[in-house]
């Protein structure tokens, strides 16, 4: 990893903002894929954007993308695209989707970015460095007990029932009034910049999760699967991000209890 991969996962982020900005809130084709998620004009004009960047930049690295596949899958090197995480936010109208960006070595993410191309966002977060936001450093916060925790998730519909049993035993030790639905990757930002605590998910693919590690590892949090392990390539999807390492037990303990 280099300077000159940083530079280049921005510029995806800018080329696929651009392709991005003239849908919003505008008139596009839309269809569900095979797992009866929504898929949009927005969502492959901004992956074929990137890809083409890659490939001509890039020509021996992978790509891992969520609308056209593989590339190059034995590189060692992988570049994993989703170009709108959040894609029924984006066809609501809601500013809370974003495009996700990983460079992985070997299986394990090294740059990782969150862009928010409607507020002009962006967080972005390189293994051994510290997080940015904008950039300005993003520092996430600190949580004296669990009980004070804001915790997000984008929708409990989302877990099977195993899951969500597990789920509430998290949820069962936040405020009520402490948790939040909605926000896909954007709340994994809301993390690196201080203001939301914890995020539990399950059933996430690659694309994702592998740019949000960087991000909230950098910025003083952690992000692991549901047995506390670190998230790579061969990852089930279980996925929690905790702003204070200082909960990381109480999180584990409370989520793997609940029967």
């Amino acid at each position: 990893m280099t300077p000159k991969d940083i530079d280049l996962a921005q510029k995806l982020a800018d080329a696929a903002g651009e392709a991005i900005r003239p849908f919003y809130r505008a008139k596009f084709e839309q269809e569900a894929k095979g797992d009866a998620s929504p898929v949009t004009e927005a969502d492959r004009a901004a992956e074929a954007a990137m890809r083409a960047i890659i490939e001509a930049e890039r020509p021996d690295d992978g790509i891992i993308g969520e609308e056209y596949g593989p590339r190059n899958e034995g590189a060692s090197r992988q570049w994993v695209l989703d170009p709108i995480d959040g894609t029924t936010s984006f066809i609501a109208g809601r500013p809370i989707f974003g495009t996700l960006i990983a460079l992985m070595q070997d299986g394990f993410p090294l740059i990782g970015i969150i862009d928010q191309p409607i507020g002009r966002e962006r967080w972005i977060g390189v293994v051994g460095r510290p997080t940015t936001f904008n950039g300005q450093p993003a520092k996430s916060a600190r949580c004296r007990e669990l009980k004070d925790a804001v915790l997000a998730t984008t929708t409990p519909h989302q877990f099977d029932e195993h899951d969500a049993d597990h789920f509430m035993g998290l949820a069962g030790k936040v405020a009520p009034r402490k948790i939040i639905y909605g926000g896909d990757c954007y709340n994994y930002g809301l993390v690196a910049s201080g203001h939301v605590d914890v995020v539990c998910e399950a059933g996430l693919k690659l694309h994702d999760f592998a740019a949000l590690a960087p991000i909230v590892d950098g910025a003083g949090g952690m992000m692991c699967d549901w047995n506390g392990e670190p998230l790579h390539a061969e990852s089930d999807g279980h996925v929690l991000a905790i702003g204070d390492q200082a909960r990381v037990d109480d999180v584990l303990e409370a989520i793997a209890c609940h029967h």
